[in-house]
């Protein structure tokens, strides 16, 4: 049985929740009245708390904000129809948070901490989950580097926090997107495959450009001639080319998504026949042209399945099909909601119910 950790808990004198509106929910604006943080010094992790949210005292010379050592993780809580809440799939997202770390030679974060933190954290902050359908509470554990020290080598000290915000829905209509084929967000042996700051960061200016164009977000290809889908910005994409589910396959430019895993085990239970590969831009756009290609949509935490209702390429504007005519991509995004909310059987396990 594992060990029930020492955490110091400082709940705040006065909630915020009174003068939260829970029916105007920006993403990732709206923060709950607690934080939990942890440091790794001299080898170990200490100094386990959960304190009221707010600024983190940290010195402008720490090495995170000079040589980008920072990772973090999104995951969601839901409320079920007893009233008890769940975290979807913390295991799977514990697992890829170190892998992270691991990539950007940071300390891994022992599963106890992770869990039990996040446990306590969510039963002191309760009563911030919310109740209204489509809506969760989106949890952000994010690590980074502390050393006060400008020379160039991994810290040897290390922040993690866990930040909970409740949210709704990331995006509210289909997307506009932007097939890239100047920039690169990943190249082979890089970092890609981790959920690092840096994949963000160099993704913005390409993103801005995009949306002056009116586009919502860009679909990056690889980094060599562009010629293969890899992910979005904030997602991983999926599409329906003759009745087959096809995903392009986890590499070290793409992030191996947990939505993306998740929607992949409930097709294969469900029959529908998927391929994880290659996905060419050419395949992608002679599909559309020529019917094969019938539905395209975004998978992440965030996102869950939000349509993709135009493709840009190249100066044209390709149109997909109407979104509420979509079967298999409706179907599984209902699948996956009813067993997240509790409406449905978890025959997987992945509802952690705390």
């Amino acid at each position: 049985m594992t060990e029930t950790l020492d955490i110091r808990i400082t709940k705040t004198d006065q909630t915020r929740l009174t003068v939260t509106d829970f029916s105007q929910l920006p993403f990732g604006k709206v923060f709950t009245d607690h934080m939990f943080t942890a440091d790794y010094e001299d080898g170990e992790w200490k100094n386990l708390q959960i304190l009221p949210y707010g600024p983190i005292p940290m010195s402008p010379a720490i090495s995170a904000l000079h040589y980008g050592q920072a990772i973090f993780e999104g995951l969601k809580a839901y409320r079920q129809p007893d009233g008890k809440i769940s975290v979807f799939r913390a295991n799977k997202n514990f697992e890829r948070f170190n892998k992270s770390a691991e990539r950007m030679s940071m300390a891994t974060i022992p599963e106890e901490i992770f869990m039990q933190g996040l446990a306590s954290l969510i039963s002191i902050d309760e009563k911030w989950v919310p109740n209204q359908e489509d809506y969760a509470l989106y949890i952000r554990p994010v690590m980074f580097a502390t050393d006060p020290y400008l020379g160039v080598r991994a810290s040897d000290t290390y922040k993690f926090a866990l930040l909970t915000t409740p949210t709704g829905p990331y995006y509210s209509s289909a997307l506009k997107v932007k097939i890239e084929t100047e920039f690169t967000r990943a190249d082979e042996g890089g970092v890609g495959f981790a959920k690092t700051a840096g994949n963000y960061a160099r993704s913005l200016y390409p993103f801005e450009q995009a949306r002056k164009e009116g586009f919502d977000q860009l679909i990056w290809t690889d980094s060599i001639a562009h010629e293969y889908i890899e992910e979005a910005g904030t997602a991983n994409l999926i599409f329906v080319i003759n009745g087959k589910l096809v995903t392009p396959s986890v590499r070290s430019t793409v992030l191996d998504g947990v939505t993306r895993d998740t929607i992949i085990k409930l097709a294969t239970a469900s029959g529908i026949e998927v391929e994880e590969r290659r996905v060419s831009v050419k395949e992608v756009i002679e599909g559309i042209q020529n019917g094969s290609l019938t539905e395209a949509f975004a998978a992440g935490t965030a996102a869950t399945v939000t349509h993709v209702g135009q493709i840009g390429y190249k100066g044209e504007v390709y149109q997909l099909t109407d979104p509420s005519t979509r079967s298999i991509s409706n179907g599984i995004a209902k699948q996956l909601n009813d067993i997240r909310y509790g409406l449905a059987p978890d025959e997987f396990g992945w509802n952690w119910v705390l």
